[in-house]
């Protein structure tokens, strides 16, 4: 697989706001949706992206190098860490839980259709 150039999309840089999108994630009552711009509105988060749940080094390395580090976040003022993966919410609170990533407080929403990865770019 090749990688095309997309001048419709555009990378992001350090001090831009983040592009909106609508995010996933398994509720009490089953599927539910958020904008990310109202999950952020005039909060201090930190969100890292991951290719999705289960990835073999996004389990073992990413997800546990953000729950080792959260309290040093914490510490500068980031109010919540949020792991964004191209997954639908089902998978999510399984991954949750197997990574200790839900024991920690670390959120987990999916792109599932992939709008926020496509539209902040290569």
């Amino acid at each position: 697989m090749q990688f095309q150039e997309r001048p419709d999309l555009m990378a992001i840089s350090q001090g831009d706001t983040l592009p909106d999108a609508t995010l996933v994630y398994m509720g009490d009552e089953g599927p539910a949706s958020l904008a990310l711009s109202e999950k952020t509105k005039g909060r201090k988060v930190l969100l890292f992206a991951l290719p999705g749940a289960y990835t073999g080094v996004c389990s073992t390395a990413h997800v546990p190098s953000f729950i080792r580090t959260k309290d040093a976040f914490a510490e500068k003022g980031v109010g919540e860490i949020i792991c964004l993966s191209v997954n639908e919410p089902c998978v999510l609170p399984a991954w949750s839980q197997s990574t200790g990533a839900s024991a920690d407080g670390i959120t987990m929403l999916g792109d599932a259709e992939g709008q926020f990865t496509m539209a902040i770019g290569p």
